[in-house]
């Protein structure tokens, strides 16, 4: 049997020695970027909860809520989130429409030069036709903007709100920048034509030529960057 050690003495007034502390293996973040994330967390849940409920009486039918704030209701979902379904009555289409688009370049001389038609609603058909997963954005950017576009500006094409302004620029630079992928070549300028031709209803002939409606808007200056 070994002998025990000399047991230390202990010296009087002196405190007993603590004990180590254990050390965490997973040591707690800073308080500083404990708070940061928890700010950015709950901004995430109050835009997404501002979002659906915009979305909501967007889509709903009319009520004293989206009556009184529809202003900042339609500037919250347009020209981004645009919902084209209602929430209890469907609103099929009623007529197809078919968008065309020219340029213009100002030659050195001071002359013009026109370019022909160039059919964009054949473009986005051809894109979506014999896909099983067609593109959303062949599908609706550019029906969409041209419906947000005669929402805000009717039958005229003076733009009369910030907002209308904003619709027709984002009309102008979607046929600018499709001109520019398919049709290369310099210009300054871009028109374009809509033809609203109405569906016939079931077992109806075919719709009058006289009821095609053709619309020619003015001339949108562009930048090529």
């Amino acid at each position: 049997m070994k002998a025990a050690g000399p047991v230390p003495e202990k010296t009087e007034g002196e405190a007993p020695a603590e004990p180590p502390r254990p050390v965490s293996e997973h040591p707690r973040p800073p308080r500083l970027l404990r708070g940061t994330v928890s700010l950015i967390v709950a901004l995430l849940v109050v835009v997404a909860s501002v979002h659906t409920v915009m979305v909501f009486f967007h889509v709903a039918p009319r009520n004293a809520v989206s009556q009184r704030y529809g202003e900042q209701i339609d500037a919250w979902v347009y020209p981004f989130f645009e919902q084209d379904w209602r929430l209890f009555a469907p609103n099929p289409a009623s007529a197809n429409v078919q968008i065309s688009v020219k340029t213009r370049q100002e030659m050195p001389d001071g002359a013009t030069r026109e370019s022909d038609w160039f059919d964009l609603t054949a473009l986005d058909t051809s894109a979506v036709r014999h896909h099983v997963f067609p593109s959303h954005t062949a599908q609706n950017t550019l029906r969409r903007a041209w419906s947000a576009y005669v929402d805000a500006h009717g039958a005229e094409d003076v733009p009369h709100s910030d907002r209308a302004v904003m619709l027709r620029d984002y009309l102008r630079n979607i046929a600018a920048d499709r001109v520019a992928e398919h049709r290369p070549g310099p210009f300054d300028a871009v028109r374009l034509r809509v033809e609203t031709v109405p569906i016939a209803a079931h077992g109806a002939q075919q719709v009058s030529p006289n009821a095609v409606e053709t619309r020619d808007l003015p001339w949108w200056e562009v930048s090529q960057g």
